[in-house]
């Protein structure tokens, strides 16, 4: 399994981020998490296989989460950052299983990060 993240990049306050993720093989969930600072881990979205996806209560109607199945990407774009969401950006894939959560326990697979830095 693989999983490569890229997009990270310096942004100001107010600012928007677009991420993304190749992966191989297929998978039956992938989730966006970010990680700050000092602080654990925290879910950003997550798609099912067949496209639904679900976002946590920080990013709602703030970012969107999609796949292109031509390109095997996920895509992560968000905008209005605000300085708390500086952090480390995960994506990370559940190979089998439904429902797809918020939960970072149940992602096997991990891609290696890309850096968030939000500034005013």
């Amino acid at each position: 399994v693989q999983l490569v993240e890229s997009g990270g990049d310096s942004v100001q306050a107010g600012g928007s981020l677009r991420l993304s993720c190749a992966y191989t093989p297929s998978w039956s969930c992938m989730g966006w998490f970010r990680q700050a600072p000092g602080r654990g881990r925290e879910e950003v979205a997550v798609i099912s296989s067949d496209g639904t996806t679900t976002y946590g209560d920080a990013v709602m109607g703030r970012y969107s989460l999609f796949q292109r199945y031509d390109t095997n990407t996920v895509y992560l774009h968000g905008t209005g950052l605000q300085l708390e969401e500086t952090a480390i950006y995960y994506c990370a894939a559940k190979l089998r299983g439904h429902p797809c959560t918020l939960s970072n326990d149940d992602y096997e697979y991990w891609g290696q990060g890309t850096q968030v830095t939000v500034s005013s």
